[in-house]
């Protein structure tokens, strides 16, 4: 039989029709599984996405569309609700997809706990987007349940994210008087924020011009209080040096991009992360872009730093100003093979009604 899968989301805890988008999202979140339900019916796999106030009304949606799976995207029902779920739906597999390193895992206080009690119940299966993530969840499910080595391979999968490939073309702007370093993303502890403005504004001043530090602190997440006050802290010290902090409320994905292509060299020297979309969406309105090789699985180590290093920073933020085009062109080229291994993957397992 062929699969029919349905993407399901939680709505924001805070959603505002003002500031979300109609769905009631406007995260990485969304982005990440509307990417990936179109690629699913570009592949010819009947693929749907809804979101949800909560988990009772999951079972209206799949009345609905009569999915073959349900993917929960990230951990927020809770396990007791599968006791009733299963009943109604017997025959739906059910992929809780999980979105995070085990550095961030770790500020869930619950995640352990579900995750154990998810793999209890037949038919669930946990979905993993990092391979490092994938062994960690394996090896701690498989010594739960006693599971032999073919029973972990099918009860924990890997399904790494999809990035549409839709890209484009800028030249970098040598002329200004000012630089516009984009460090977009929630703010929260392992985004490294601090340590990357301090290196940006090394490097403007370097350069000799105002540094223009671009962030969304309309997000503060997982004890980032204290990140955003810092940097709030550090741009009030040095104002009267011309440099300053812009903070971005976050906004949906087409004028994000817009946002995005006015930057000139974006920044995601990030401590953890299993994808970065937000790196990606910069690369693909052909802006410059300095990672951590270590945490982005599609970035160029040319252009990667050490995350807690402010001067390798500064160094590969001055390889990038001065070859930006081969910055783009590189990041874009491996952004494309990441995600056609992506599409592969993902038709594999759901092709055949797995």
């Amino acid at each position: 039989m062929k699969s029919r899968v349905l993407f399901i989301l939680k709505r924001r805890e805070d959603y505002s029709a003002i500031v979300h988008s109609h769905i009631g999202l406007s995260t990485g979140l969304y982005n990440s599984a509307s990417f990936m339900n179109q690629m699913l019916n570009n592949l010819g796999i009947e693929s749907h996405l809804e979101v949800v106030i909560d988990n009772n009304c999951i079972d209206r949606q799949i009345n609905k569309y009569k999915p073959t799976h349900v993917i929960i995207e990230a951990l927020w029902v809770v396990p007791q609700k599968f006791a009733v779920l299963q009943k109604l739906h017997p025959k739906v597999k059910w992929i809780i997809r999980l979105h995070s390193e085990m550095p961030f895992m770790a500020g869930e206080g619950m995640a352990m706990d579900w995750l154990g009690d998810y793999s209890g119940f037949k038919n669930i299966i946990i979905g993993v987007n990092a391979p490092r993530m994938l062994r960690e969840v394996a090896m701690y499910l498989k010594h739960r349940n006693q599971w032999t080595d073919q029973q972990t391979k099918e009860r924990v999968i890997y399904l790494p994210n999809y990035y549409p490939q839709d890209y484009k073309k800028k030249d970098f702007n040598y002329d200004k008087d000012t630089i516009d370093i984009a460090c977009f993303g929630a703010i929260r502890p392992l985004k490294n924020h601090l340590v990357q403005a301090f290196a940006a504004i090394d490097f403007a001043n370097q350069l000799g011009k105002k540094l223009k530090f671009h962030v969304n602190a309309g997000r503060i997440e997982m004890n980032g209080s204290p990140v955003i006050n810092n940097l709030k802290g550090l741009f009030q010290q040095i104002y009267e040096q011309g440099h300053e902090m812009i903070n971005h409320q976050w906004r949906p994905r087409e004028e994000f991009l817009e946002l995005c292509s006015t930057m000139d060299i974006g920044m995601q020297c990030n401590f953890s992360e299993t994808f970065n979309i937000v790196g990606a969406d910069l690369i693909s309105q052909g802006v410059p872009l300095i990672s951590n090789a270590k945490e982005i699985p599609w970035s160029i180590p040319e252009f990667c730093a050490d995350p807690t290093d402010s001067k390798n920073i500064v160094d590969k933020l001055f390889f990038s100003y001065h070859y930006p085009k081969l910055n783009v062109k590189c990041h874009q080229n491996s952004l494309t093979k990441y995600t056609n291994e992506t599409s592969k993957i993902w038709y594999k397992y759901f092709f055949n009604g797995a």
